[in-house]
């Protein structure tokens, strides 16, 4: 019998949560305890991972100037995810737990000496989503006036991860052989130098930890240009993708697994995750009311082009609300963002076009009803697509304990019920989960 079953993981920012609402929390999570909670709440639902985004940078696009950023807290401001991300899988018995890091900030080493860490405080189960950032206002933080052109980044990415698969392999897996007898903690002709000498990186080596349960951490990419797709292709164990309808989300997949058949991988070990954002009722008129009232509200709009500007490096607040964007508009930010944004040619106004961004271009597609309701459609959907799953968030990625009880105590029963979703883990290791079916 072939397995029904697909994956379902939770994108989140460390930001605050839905602070203005009845239901926020306070916006004040900084001592993590809220997001702690949340991932013990996922982990009992059996989801994959969570996921945490992150920005480098305090936007200051939208209007010239960083006020309305913080007025509304869209995207600064932001904590570290990495130690979140940790207490979150110290806090947790199965749930993957990935962190946002940019291969502009961190040195290589760093970076794969961090992971190697973290992936061993969580006994396997730490990821690695892979970002080479957007913004020229995060390079000002770090030595440079402005990034580098797109082609540039990528090439700058790809010897990246040339370092950081060396290091992880400089340790042999059984370098370690704690013989009390002899006094030999691990064994010094199974660690080895790497000596990279590139365009970009000279790195020596050996990394200074031991290897961690995975030996790597699970990568995560989420590469939409062809570019950007080869190497997630390439790299990727998980790819997180916004998709227009079942359609999209069925020829993005199947363009995924070509490249890396193409690549000499496995398609089956890289698991493409889609970005939905449900909107549950008791009734699916309560739904459709929520969902009006979320897109309607005074705070919406002007929060989705504060972040949109600051992602894509658009001042967006140049343009009348109320009618088309006047040009296709380009950028050496998130393109792909950018054009999934702003539809050019759809006539649609600058207004529809932010509903349409939190409603609609976040969530691959219209999930709005029941619970039972919705689990049906993804169920038809994946069926379509093919496969893997689906990495829930919120139209500002703002998020409430509220929402998140709907979607683990209302959402994934009814995906249980019908065989959609995994009722226990079977496995320790994050990888191991994400190949389970």
């Amino acid at each position: 019998m072939t397995d029904k079953r697909f994956h379902l993981s939770w994108f989140m920012n460390f930001t605050p949560d839905e602070w203005r609402e009845p239901f926020g929390n306070g916006g004040t999570p900084w001592d993590g305890e809220f997001y702690i909670e949340m991932a013990k709440m996922l982990d009992r639902a059996c989801f994959d991972y969570i996921m945490i985004e992150d920005k480098l940078m305090v936007p200051e696009i939208y209007g010239g100037s960083r006020d309305l950023a913080l007025k509304a807290a869209m995207i600064a401001p932001k904590h570290d995810p990495a130690p979140l991300a940790v207490a979150m899988g110290m806090a947790t018995q199965h749930l993957g737990v990935i962190a946002t890091m940019s291969t502009m900030a961190y040195p290589p080493f760093m970076l794969t000496r961090l992971s190697s860490t973290i992936d061993s405080l969580t006994k396997g189960r730490f990821g690695w989503n892979v970002v080479t950032s957007a913004e020229d206002l995060a390079a000002q933080n770090f030595n440079m006036d402005a990034l580098p052109p797109r082609e540039q980044r990528y090439a700058m990415a790809d010897e990246y991860m040339e370092v950081v698969h060396k290091l992880f392999e400089s340790w042999e897996p059984d370098a370690v052989v704690l013989d009390r007898e002899n006094g030999v903690y691990a064994d010094p002709s199974k660690v080895h130098t790497i000596d990279h000498k590139g365009e970009f990186f000279n790195v020596r080596g050996p990394l200074n930890t031991v290897p961690s349960p995975q030996g790597k951490p699970v990568f995560v990419q989420a590469g939409a240009s062809p570019r950007g797709r080869d190497f997630a292709a390439t790299h990727a164990d998980s790819i997180v993708s916004v998709a227009n309808g079942v359609e999209g989300m069925k020829a993005f997949r199947d363009d995924i697994r070509a490249r890396a058949e193409k690549l000499g991988r496995n398609p089956d070990d890289i698991k493409v995750l889609f970005c939905i954002t449900p909107t549950l009722g008791e009734t699916e008129k309560e739904a459709r009311e929520k969902y009006d009232r979320v897109m309607m509200s005074d705070n919406f709009v002007t929060d989705i082009l504060v972040s949109m500007s600051g992602i894509t490096e658009i001042d967006f607040a140049q343009f009348d609300l109320d009618k088309p964007l006047p040009e296709k508009l380009v950028t050496n930010g998130e393109s792909g963002t950018l054009d999934k944004f702003q539809q050019w040619g759809s006539g649609k106004t600058l207004r529809e076009l932010a509903a349409d961004s939190g409603g609609g271009m976040v969530s691959s597609l219209e999930l709005i009803g029941t619970p039972d309701q919705v689990a049906e459609r993804m169920g038809e959907a994946m069926a379509e697509v093919g496969g893997d799953g689906f990495l829930v968030t919120t139209p500002t990625l703002r998020v409430s304990r509220r929402y998140v009880v709907e979607v683990t105590d209302g959402l994934v029963p009814a995906l249980q019920k019908r065989g959609l979703m995994r009722t226990e883990y079977k496995h320790k290791l994050l990888r191991d989960n994400l190949r389970e079916f």
